[in-house]
């Protein structure tokens, strides 16, 4: 790819994620790194190239549609690698995977939507095997910290000679962030579609939705992730509405590997509301909450009071938010032969926002600069299986806390 006009392109820097991404590239992009801005809108790609640090002056401006086919193969073909922010992806992201397919262009977005990963997998994991495409979904805070935590988990579990295969794996979540008028669309719209549509409630129920052959699966029972309040090693545990997509994203990136985490492994995650009683209450009304939410979103008469409290499209968290924001996930795992590890995937910054810009943006460009540094895959992959310890590298150097130790 060194005759390609760009090292990467960023497709959607004027959305709100995107604009933070760009300025995440601006600040750590090796100087000399050739980043393109896309978007629909030149005035406002212009905007956005303004207010960024001095090194992105000179980054060229690309107007492309996301619904064109024909221009998006045109701007893929132009660069090494394609990040994106522009979602909801169920509705405008699969033009934007299938040309990188087709051009042999890695891929990095933010989705959490189930149905268009499945769709995104279906449409271009065989193309992109062709091409040399790496595809990789979920480059967020859905799913970065759950699926680098338990690599880490196998790491650890590898470097003490334990090869038995992961069993158990208890993560437990607790962050504080806002919320955008983006994130806040592509929930709508998955809430919708299992609303609506059979097959998408159907996608939803399968543990294994994302599994690349889904007849070979193990068979493991897998465990409840919208349980009760219930304790996990002395901490009361709540529900977390991102749980099913990051379970799904941990088991498919085990699943790419031929099982290398184990046949056996069950991935549970869930909200720490912390010990004694006031964990507790703290669980019990976390749970509550989660319950009416999805009640409030399932009924049209209140969905459209929600959709009407939350952010619109554009709109998100302040600076002093982000700046305020934080996320921490304790992993705890065990092995078919009795080990015992744990790991923590943690950092500063909003985690939907602030952090998020940094993960999206250090995907981007380890696809685009770290060549035979990662895995030698290609096709429709995961942060974990697609860059690996690259990514966990690049973290670390932006202030991640990455770690896992045998217990």
């Amino acid at each position: 790819m060194a005759d390609r006009e760009h090292d990467l392109v960023l497709l959607g820097a004027t959305s709100f994620v995107g604009a933070l991404t760009a300025e995440h590239l601006a600040r750590a992009a090796p100087p000399g790194t050739r980043v393109a801005l896309a978007g629909r809108d030149r005035e406002r790609l212009a905007a956005v190239r303004r207010r960024l640090p001095a090194p992105a002056a000179d980054w060229p401006l690309v107007v492309v549609d996301a619904t064109d086919p024909a221009g998006l193969r045109r701007v893929a073909g132009s660069t090494t690698a394609l990040a994106t922010t522009v979602g909801p992806y169920a509705r405008r992201g699969l033009p934007v995977v299938e040309a990188c397919a087709a051009t042999g262009t890695h891929y990095a977005d933010l989705s959490g939507e189930l149905t268009f990963v499945r769709a995104a997998v279906d449409a271009a994991d065989g193309p992109a095997r062709t091409s040399g495409a790496r595809l990789v979904h979920a480059c967020g805070y859905d799913s970065v910290p759950s699926d680098l935590g338990v690599h880490l988990l196998h790491r650890a579990a590898q470097a003490a000679g334990d090869g038995s295969g992961l069993t158990a794996v208890q993560a437990l979540v607790a962050a504080r962030g806002g919320v955008s008028g983006g994130t806040v669309s592509s929930l709508l719209g998955e809430v919708e579609a299992v609303r609506t549509d059979p097959g998408a409630r159907r996608l939803h129920a399968d543990p294994h939705a994302l599994s690349p052959n889904p007849a070979a699966e193990p068979g493991t029972a897998q465990p409840r992730l919208l349980a009760p309040p219930h304790r996990v090693s002395g901490r009361w545990a709540a529900p977390s509405v991102m749980a099913p997509f990051d379970a799904h994203v941990v088991r498919r990136s085990n699943a790419l590997t031929a099982w290398a985490y184990g046949r056996g492994l069950r991935y549970a995650e869930h909200l720490d509301a912390g010990r004694g009683v006031a964990g507790l209450l703290r669980a019990a009304a976390l749970t509550g909450a989660t319950v009416l939410g999805a009640a409030a979103l399932a009924l049209p008469p209140t969905r459209r009071l929600v959709e009407q409290a939350l952010p619109a499209a554009g709109d998100g968290p302040d600076a002093a938010t982000r700046e305020a924001g934080w996320f921490r996930h304790r992993f705890l795992a065990s092995t078919a032969a009795g080990g015992r590890y744990a790991a923590r995937v943690a950092a500063s910054g909003d985690p939907g926002y602030a952090a998020t810009a940094v993960m999206l943006g250090e995907a981007a460009l380890a696809l685009a600069l770290d060549g035979t540094a990662l895995p030698d895959r290609a096709g429709s992959l995961t942060p974990a299986t697609a860059l690996g310890d690259a990514l966990v590298t690049r973290l670390r150097a932006r202030g991640f806390r990455l770690d896992a130790v045998a217990v």
